[in-house]
């Protein structure tokens, strides 16, 4: 299962290009534009890790890390907050209010995203395993190697991140305009069919000497790698 990752921050271009970058990292991401909608969509469910700007509407990004810090189950829930204030005394202040970590506007994606990774292992290791299992299928991230059983699977860069992507998404069906934003990024133009020869190459790699093929293809839908193939 990915990351659920609640991203609370009112300039919607930042939030959007927060939203556009987590999911390409494999996080699952809802956005919220306030205090009062955070702490509603924590009630609907508890996000993995939250994501929180300091200045927003209605309830301060402050306030909206004391509420849950006295709540049982969002008390451990990661929160890293997002803020253009940087003297030390503010600073402070989040992390003694319960902030897992703060990061200062500006600041790098790059940076967000090792972070981000940073907090989940020290906090929830299992949501930021460098392996990933799918059926018979095991990814090892580290190692940037993949087994399919007891074979070593010899993948193409492209091919390792698509499968990588669909790994982290069991079960779910990508279109292949989804695959593309996902895999080769949204300012790369690539023609759709190219994800079709991508699969293509995959497929023959991950099924060689069997024929138990762990990528569906839905008709006019996309494509999904499914763990009890």
């Amino acid at each position: 299962m990915a990351a659920q990752v609640l991203v609370v921050e009112d300039e919607d271009a930042l939030a959007q290009t927060l939203k556009y970058n987590l999911e390409k990292e494999g996080y699952a991401v809802r956005l919220a534009v306030d205090g009062e909608e955070a702490l509603v969509m924590v009630d609907e469910e508890l996000p993995d890790l939250i994501l929180l700007d300091w200045m927003i509407p209605k309830v301060p990004g402050i306030e909206v890390c004391r509420r849950l810090r006295t709540r049982a189950d969002a008390r451990n829930t990661p929160i890293v907050m997002l803020t253009a204030r940087g003297d030390e005394g503010d600073r402070i202040r989040g992390l003694d209010t319960g902030a897992d970590d703060y990061i200062s506007k500006p600041f790098s994606i790059s940076e967000l995203l090792a972070r981000l990774r940073a907090v989940m292992r020290r906090i929830r290791p299992g949501l930021a395993e460098d392996k990933v299992r799918v059926g018979d299928i095991i990814i090892d991230r580290a190692a940037h190697r993949v087994r399919r059983g007891a074979r070593e699977v010899h993948l193409g860069p492209t091919e390792f991140r698509l499968l990588d992507y669909l790994a982290q998404h069991s079960g779910r069906v990508f279109s292949r305009e989804q695959l593309l934003d996902a895999v080769w990024g949204s300012d790369v133009y690539v023609e759709a069919r190219t994800v079709d020869v991508h699969i293509g190459r995959l497929r023959k790699a991950l099924n060689e000497g069997t024929e138990e093929d762990p990528i569906r293809t839905v008709r006019s839908a996309g494509y999904a790698l499914d763990a009890d193939a």
